[in-house]
């Protein structure tokens, strides 16, 4: 019972044609992979330097806008006043009490500065102002409001008598207590 042996081909021969397709397959995948990365990389930077283009374009019109615009206002100066107001009140036949810190919001350095001298008189203005208020209206946000466009009023007028000029534009109430 002797078998018959088939022929066998060699080895060589079947390898040869599928070393080929695996290395032109290979190949294929590495050249896809750079088109895409190079893509990729080509259309971050075009992305890039365009919105480049357009803050810079931005900032070109921007300045030109600056140099053709008039001067508009200032920035704001912030001046606070300290110590904060402390005034007391008699409601409903008990002592109650009102703590305000105050800041002045003004446009001009020099016209504050020349404020700043009549600051005793300024201050007094301000509590003979917070101690007349009353104090259910006071409760109210509205009354707090009303009290606060008193106070800007009160101090324009002390500024417009005695410096001649408008220094204040708002006064305005950085921590205020009812107590």
């Amino acid at each position: 019972m002797a078998k018959k042996e088939a022929p066998q081909s060699p080895p060589d021969a079947g390898a040869k044609p599928a070393g080929k397709g695996k290395l032109k397959l290979i190949i294929l995948v590495v050249v896809a992979l750079l088109v895409v990365v190079g893509l990729s990389i080509g259309g971050t930077w075009f992305l890039l330097n365009k919105g480049d283009a357009k803050h810079a374009d931005k900032d070109e019109k921007a300045e030109a806008a600056e140099a053709v615009a008039p001067v508009g206002k200032q920035a704001a100066i912030y001046e606070p006043l300290t110590p904060a107001f402390v005034v007391n009140f008699n409601y409903q036949g008990r002592q109650r009490y009102m703590q305000v810190s105050i800041a002045l919001m003004a446009r001009d350095q020099a016209a504050l500065d020349g404020l700043k001298v009549h600051m005793p008189l300024l201050r007094n203005r301000l509590v003979m102002l917070l101690s007349s208020q009353d104090f259910e209206a006071l409760i109210t946000p509205v009354g707090k409001e009303m009290l606060r466009q008193q106070a800007t009023a009160a101090v324009q007028e002390l500024a417009q008598k005695e410096t001649g000029k408008l220094a204040v534009e708002q006064v305005l109430f950085t921590n205020l207590v009812l107590q």
